[in-house]
């Protein structure tokens, strides 16, 4: 804003210099900082004034963003075990619930894995029919205490064995009642969604730190993270809504959320981040895209003046106000930004005072 002030100004004042004859009508005098325009000066004429008065505005802020899936929403489905892939059962684009088969891989460790709960769940009925039978033993006057006690003991720890080997099943969604002794490993989605991505190939060998070989995401609702800078923290808060514009879709406007604002800040930047929750029920924004976050504040009262009535000095801006018939004071403000050709103020100026709206820059040449 400052940098158009400065070349507007420099063009009026060009402008004014080049112009002939009308200084010589001009009859002022000059004190400190006012003005006093003489009753028969033709600059009067040039001049127009208006009050000013505070009215609500919503202040606006922009910043940069980029389109990312909700993390809670985004499963990378990688293979559990080192084996060979020998079915798929979605392909790209496909829909798919919670817990839907991904694909089927013959797994080694896998086979190892249901072979432990075989031996375990053996084990501990044995440990149990040991532990009967001493009670029963015990009850009948035949059986000794120490041999019943370490059965007991004997039967908790095969039952735990058991236990950890039917909760190392359902990791995998493996239900242990149903298992055939090797069977080979079905992978499923954790998540309900699309598969956005899908480099499962039948009869492939892979290990278990290959990475995943499926993605499935739930994009109706994705998060935009903007950069907020310093300065405009306090004036953002959670729940605040929001505009959002992709850089590929100019001109198309998506409302979204203020989700979270991070509690730290990046020392480089000066900024923090936002995530801004906003509805994609159309698919229009996609992960990893550059969007514009509009924020916008809840409306308080402001005092607007046209940018034609703000001149520029060095760094400062200042006004010309009216203080009394034919007396204009220059009168030094502060800006917080530019809405269309209106300036919204900081500071300088209070309801009701009348500044000269046009032609100011005749007052400046008189200075």
């Amino acid at each position: 804003m400052e940098r158009f002030l400065v070349i507007s100004l420099a063009c009026l004042i060009i402008s004014c210099h080049n112009k002939t004859g009308p200084s010589s009508s001009m009859n002022y005098k000059i004190s400190g900082d006012t003005i006093l325009i003489s009753g028969n000066s033709n600059l009067k004429e040039k001049i127009r004034t208006a009050k000013v008065s505070a009215t609500p505005y919503r202040h606006k802020r922009s910043a940069s963003g980029i389109v990312k899936a909700i993390p809670n929403n985004y499963a990378q489905i990688a293979p559990p075990f080192s084996g060979r892939i020998i079915k798929s059962f979605v392909r790209l684009g496909q829909r798919v619930a919670v817990n839907a088969p991904v694909f089927e891989i013959s797994a080694p460790s896998f086979f190892e894995a249901g072979k432990a709960y075989y031996q375990a769940k053996q084990e501990m009925q044995l440990a149990d029919k040991n532990l009967r039978r001493q009670k029963d033993l015990l009850k009948n006057g035949v059986g000794i205490q120490k041999d019943m006690e370490e059965a007991e003991v004997s039967y908790e720890l095969s039952k735990r064995d058991y236990e950890n080997s039917i909760a190392s099943l359902n990791v995998y969604h493996v239900n242990p009642a149903e298992m055939v002794l090797g069977q080979p490993l079905v992978v499923r989605s954790p998540i309900a969604g699309e598969v956005i991505a899908d480099n499962i190939v039948i009869g492939q060998y892979v290990r278990d730190d290959a990475g995943p070989i499926a993605l499935v995401a739930e994009l109706s609702k994705v998060w935009v993270v903007g950069q907020l800078k310093e300065k405009d923290i306090n004036s953002i808060h959670e729940s605040d809504e929001v505009e959002i514009e992709a850089a590929g879709i100019p001109g198309f406007i998506i409302p979204g959320i203020v989700y979270h604002i991070s509690e730290m800040l990046d020392e480089t930047t000066r900024s923090v981040e936002v995530f801004i929750e906003c509805s994609n029920s159309g698919r229009n924004l996609k992960p990893g895209m550059y969007a514009t976050v509009q924020f916008t504040e809840k409306a308080d009262n402001s005092i607007l003046i046209p940018l034609s009535a703000v001149l520029q000095m060095e760094e400062s801006c200042f006004v010309f106000v009216k203080t009394g018939n034919n007396r204009y004071l220059k009168r030094m403000i502060k800006t917080l930004a530019t809405d269309n050709d209106q300036v919204i103020l900081k500071s300088g100026l209070k309801a009701d005072e009348e500044i000269v709206t046009e032609g100011a820059f005749y007052l400046l040449e008189a200075k």
